[in-house]
């Protein structure tokens, strides 16, 4: 919101298409039908949200996004990728300030694979202690980074055991989130 305050005296039209943009990502966010969604509904909102991020960066928020079309109609789990893109952002942009050139870089990838569809957020942030993600994972109540471990037993609950968040990290290696979803599942529609 600040970022669009900010607008209103330098850029008005710029405000409004965000204050629009904004709205529309609150209202999918806070939609109340269904457990599930298709990737392409998730991944718009995803969209919104980036925009409005790089309203706020600027240009040291450089994001790549390469999805496979045929994976647009799969069915996933109701905002599983927004909070991913969310840490990758926070934890990707606020460490990139100590980086040479001051950017950071996040890609979004979703492919199809046979029978599945596999959905990468990858950030070239700070990274993170594999313990901690391993306690987030496990729905350590202590952490103040319950989205992981949220997402993970949303996927688990929904496609079984096999589909967890799968998470590749280190500290001053960045952190990729992977996230392999069934193209057809029995009871998961939206």
């Amino acid at each position: 919101m600040g970022a669009i305050a900010s607008f209103v005296r330098t850029d008005p039209d710029r405000a409004r298409e965000l204050l629009l943009e904004f709205a529309d990502f609150t209202r999918y966010s806070f939609r109340r039908h269904g457990n599930y969604t298709t990737l392409a509904e998730e991944l718009r909102s995803v969209e919104r949200y980036l925009l409005l991020e790089q309203a706020r960066f600027d240009d040291r928020l450089k994001v790549t996004l390469r999805i496979a079309p045929e994976v647009l109609p799969v069915t996933v789990p109701f905002l599983c990728i927004q909070p991913l893109v969310e840490n990758a952002v926070r934890h990707g942009l606020e460490a990139s300030a100590d980086k040479a050139d001051g950017v950071g870089r996040l890609w979004i990838t979703a492919r199809d694979l046979d029978q599945e569809c596999v959905i990468e957020v990858e950030d070239d942030g700070t990274g993170e202690d594999p313990e901690r993600v391993r306690r987030a994972l496990a729905g350590d109540t202590s952490m103040d980074s319950v989205g992981l471990g949220n997402v993970d037993a949303r996927l688990r609950n929904a496609y079984g055991d096999d589909y967890g968040l799968v998470v590749e990290t280190a500290r001053g290696a960045g952190t990729k989130v992977t996230v392999r979803v069934p193209k057809f599942a029995p009871g998961v529609h939206v």
